[in-house]
């Protein structure tokens, strides 16, 4: 169970589906209700899928290009806490890859389910390697069932929160929304520190 919430708290504050709001109310303010719980729930399907091929197949990307769990776990940290800076700024979806230009493309297609919402706005580098790091960490298979029932519990959330997006909108407003993003924000900041000085640790202590 602390695994289980561990990696759900960390998933979830990394993912940021509450920053995903905004983002999600402005691109589906013209479509239906059915229309909004369908691109809600292929995002959530999107997102699990991403994560869970990341937690799997990420170690042998780092194999194959001879990363060290140690660099990743740097780079990703430094990635995590850039994360945790743009929800402080309010700058999320600039900061995820989510500008002008893709908005507006994601206005004249049908589908934004997987792009822009579940990749870069949802799953981005920062959960990757996060999942990637896990993955290293963890060498039980029982641990890795529970992450991955951790990953998709969080997927179930964001389709939730997407689902109540327009009216999470009108309930908390734009004030509320970023208040709560930058009190994830810190959280997120916490896990990236935490995640490289871990590293840098392991780093001197074989050294």
């Amino acid at each position: 169970m602390e695994l289980f919430i561990y990696v759900f708290a960390a998933l979830f504050s990394v993912l940021n589906p509450l920053g995903a709001v905004p983002v999600f109310v402005g691109l589906t303010q013209d479509d239906t209700k059915q229309e909004r719980s369908r691109i809600s729930l292929w995002a959530a399907i999107n997102v699990a899928i991403i994560l869970i091929i990341s937690y799997f197949i990420g170690k042998y990307m780092l194999q194959f290009f001879g990363i060290s769990i140690n660099a990743l776990r740097i780079a990703g940290g430094l990635l995590i806490v850039n994360s945790g800076f743009s929800l402080l700024s309010g700058n999320v979806s600039k900061r995820r890859g989510v500008n002008k230009r893709v908005t507006n493309d994601a206005m004249h297609r049908n589908d934004i389910a997987l792009t822009p919402l579940a990749m870069p706005m949802l799953a981005g580098p920062g959960s990757m390697s996060l999942l990637i790091a896990m993955y290293q960490e963890q060498p039980e298979i029982l641990q890795k069932v529970i992450t991955c029932l951790a990953i998709l519990c969080v997927s179930v959330t964001i389709f939730l929160i997407l689902r109540s997006a327009h009216y999470l909108s009108r309930i908390l407003g734009a004030s509320g929304l970023v208040a709560i993003s930058r009190i994830i924000g810190f959280i997120v900041i916490a896990i990236g520190i935490q995640y490289i000085s871990s590293s840098i640790v392991n780093i001197f202590q074989t050294i």
